[in-house]
Formats: C-alpha cells, sequence, structure tokens
C-alpha cells in the first residue's frame, strides 16, 4: 500500500532486495553533502562492492532493512531506514535512517522509523542505538519517534531502551 508524503508524493515501502545496489549507488549520488555528513559522519563518495553486498543482502532478522521508491517509478530510491543487531548484545540493534533531500521533512523518515520498530520489534530486538551528530535535529526527532513506537508494542518483560550518542 503507497505512503503519501506530506508534499503529495507517493512511496512504496519495502524491505531492501539484492537487486537494490545500483538504486543504493545512485541514491547516494543524489545526497547532498550536508546529507551524507549527517547519516555517515564524514564524507562518503562511493560504496565498495562488499559495502554493497553488506547492505542490500540482509536476512531480515539480524540485519533489517526498508527502502521507500516512488511509487510511479520505482527505480528511484528516495530514503533508507536499517538496523544491525550487535553480535555481543543479541537483543540490541544500531539503527540508522536517511532520506533524500528533496522528500526530507515530509513525514518520510517518521513512517520508516515507525515500519522499523515494528519489524525490529517482531525480530526479538528490544534495545536501539544510534550514533549522529550533535546538530542533527532531524534524527533526534526520530529518535523520538523511533522510542515512541516501541512503547506502542505490546512486549512482555524486558527492558526497552533507546541509547543514543552524539559525536562531537
Amino acid at each position: 500500500m503507497p505512503f503519501e508524503l506530506d508534499g503529495g508524493a507517493r512511496v512504496l515501502i519495502r524491505p531492501i532486495e539484492p537487486g537494490d545496489k545500483d538504486r543504493l549507488v545512485t541514491g547516494l549520488s543524489q545526497l547532498s553533502d550536508e546529507s551524507i555528513r549527517k547519516r555517515f559522519l564524514a564524507a562518503k563518495p562511493r560504496f565498495s562492492r562488499s559495502e554493497l553486498r553488506y547492505l542490500t543482502e540482509v536476512d531480515g532478522v539480524n540485519h533489517i532493512a526498508l527502502v521507500a521508491v516512488l511509487a510511479d517509478d520505482p527505480d528511484q530510491l528516495v530514503a533508507v531506514a536499517r538496523c544491525v543487531r550487535l553480535p555481543d548484545r543479541p537483543a540490541t540493534a544500531e539503527m540508522a535512517i536517511v532520506v533524500g533531500d528533496p522528500w526530507q521533512g515530509q513525514g518520510l523518515g517518521r513512517e520508516l522509523a515507525q515500519r522499523l520498530a515494528d519489524a525490529a520489534r517482531a525480530a526479538g530486538i528490544r534495545r536501539f542505538a544510534a550514533t549522529m551528530l550533535g546538530d542533527n535535529e532531524a534524527a533526534r526527532r526520530l529518535m523520538r519517534t523511533f522510542s515512541r513506537r516501541l512503547e506502542e508494542g505490546r512486549v512482555s518483560g524486558g527492558l526497552r531502551e533507546v541509547l543514543v550518542e552524539l559525536a562531537a
């Protein structure tokens, strides 16, 4: 079912697939330097072959990734949300979301955060960590959304935490 952005565009949100490698390459090339800095905390001119394999060939349990593509142009990737379970702490996962510049501020990051939280909770992930720049207010808002979505779920026992580390 398409999700309508506040600006009127419609996107489809689905799990990432191995066939999305070229879409990720194109998506990275279309991000502004500022969006790249906020997502990767540094310059990121390209993905290596091994990074593309890692980012698109996920198991849906220990590594969950969702993409948003334009409903009328499914080859146009506009956002990615992912969480990766930490091997030494299996109830904890690192999470990250990036939304393409033209689609920022239209509710897509919030929708992806909610859907990622639902998928992670279903996979048994109960604790989430994210590293972000201190000036990334949009990411801080998304973490609050993510946290609220986890609280909405019916989880018996255990703790639910969202840990945030702010990079200098």
